[in-house]
């Protein structure tokens, strides 16, 4: 291979890596896991709450250890000391 292809080869294949992600990659608003559409949960007892048996959920007490990765899909249920939901979101 000649030396001005092989650099233009290789500038290439370094320049690749700066490409723009794609916006659906990253994460996304409150909307991705659907937490918009539980907002109304907010002050209501979770013992008194009826949710899809399918929904991609974990409570969170307030003890509660949780990992800090990312899932845009997973719905998050913040209850307090009495079990009143206080914050629900996505991740």
């Amino acid at each position: 291979m000649q030396p001005k292809t092989w650099m233009a080869a290789a500038g290439l294949a370094a320049l690749t890596g700066c490409a723009p992600m794609d916006e659906a990659s990253g994460p996304t608003g409150e909307g991705s896991c659907g937490a918009d559409g539980y907002g109304s949960l907010v002050g209501a007892q979770l013992a008194a709450v009826t949710m899809p048996a399918d929904l991609n959920a974990r409570i969170i007490g307030p003890d509660t250890m949780v990992t800090q990765d990312y899932q845009p899909g997973r719905l998050n249920i913040v209850v307090d000391e009495d079990g009143y939901i206080t914050r629900v979101y996505c991740g």
